[in-house]
C-alpha cells in the first residue's frame, strides 16, 4: 500500500500537457527512473524491461544452458569410441581408418599354490599336459575374440603366439602371448583373450588339485601400428 501510494502521489500532479511538454517540470523519464528504483527497493531486484525482453532472457538462457549440457556430454564419450553421443554402444566405423601392421602383447599369472605347481612341474597332472593344452587353448581364444567381445572387429590373425613359463619363486605360471595382424583395427583384445584364455585352461587343468587357484594381473604390455602408434607399459 506504502509503494501505491508513493506511485499515486508522483504520477497525481502531472497532468497531460506537462507529461509530453518539454518545460522544467519533472520529465517522464525521470520519474520512470525513479519508480524503477523504488520497484528495485520493493521487490529486491530491477524490472524487466519489457515481457518480450524478460521472455527473451529465459529462452537465451535455456537454449545456453541446452549447448552447454550438449558440450558436456561430447566431452564427456570423446574418449570413448565405443559409445555414441547419446551414451549408446555402438561399433566403431573403421572403414576410413588406413591398413598398417599392428601387434599387442598382453601377460597374465596363475598362481596355483606349492603342492598344484609340484604336480604341474612333474607333469603329474590327471588330465595330462597343462601348459601344452592351455597355449593351444589360448591361440583358439584369440581367433574367437570377436565371438566373445560384442563390438569388436572380425580380423584376420597373421600370428599369435604364446609363452608359458613355471615361475617356483611364487608357485606360478607366468603367462604372456603375442596377437599380430595386418588391417584397420588393433590387435589388444586379442592378445588380452589369449592370455586369459591360456589362464582359464590352467585353471581349469588344475581345479581337481585345488580350488584355491587364482588368475590375476591380466594386463596389455605393449602395442604397436594405427593412428596412436607404439605403447608401452611403463614398469
Amino acid at each position: 500500500m506504502m509503494f501505491l501510494r508513493r506511485v499515486t502521489s508522483k504520477l497525481k500532479p502531472m497532468s497531460r500537457s506537462r507529461l509530453f511538454s518539454s518545460d522544467n517540470g519533472p520529465d517522464l523519464s525521470e520519474v520512470i527512473a525513479e519508480l524503477n528504483q523504488e520497484m528495485e527497493f520493493v521487490f529486491g531486484e530491477p524490472p524487466a524491461s519489457s515481457p518480450a525482453g524478460s521472455s527473451n532472457s529465459q529462452t537465451m538462457a535455456q537454449e545456453s544452458h541446452l549447448v552447454m549440457n550438449d558440450i558436456t556430454k561430447k566431452e564427456t564419450f570423446s574418449g570413448l569410441t565405443h559409445i555414441g553421443s547419446k551414451g549408446e554402444a555402438q561399433m566403431v566405423d573403421i572403414s576410413s581408418k588406413e591398413i598398417t601392421k599392428r601387434v599387442a602383447v598382453a601377460s597374465c599369472k596363475v598362481i596355483l599354490g606349492q603342492k598344484v605347481f609340484d604336480l604341474v612341474l612333474a607333469n603329474q597332472m590327471e588330465k595330462g599336459d597343462v601348459l601344452g593344452v592351455a597355449k593351444l587353448a589360448g591361440v583358439c581364444g584369440a581367433k574367437q575374440t570377436s565371438n566373445l567381445i560384442p563390438l569388436c572387429h572380425n580380423i584376420n590373425l597373421s600370428h599369435v603366439h604364446l609363452d608359458l613359463k613355471l615361475n617356483p619363486r611364487d608357485f606360478s605360471v607366468e603367462i604372456k602371448g603375442q596377437a599380430a595382424s595386418t588391417g584397420k583395427t588393433g590387435v589388444e583384445m586379442e592378445a588380452l583373450t589369449a592370455v586369459t584364455i591360456a589362464g582359464l585352461t590352467v585353471y581349469d587343468m588344475c581345479k581337481a588339485a585345488s580350488k584355491d587357484i587364482l588368475i590375476t594381473g591380466i594386463r596389455l604390455e605393449h602395442k604397436s601400428g594405427g593412428k596412436s602408434g607404439e605403447w608401452s607399459r611403463k614398469v
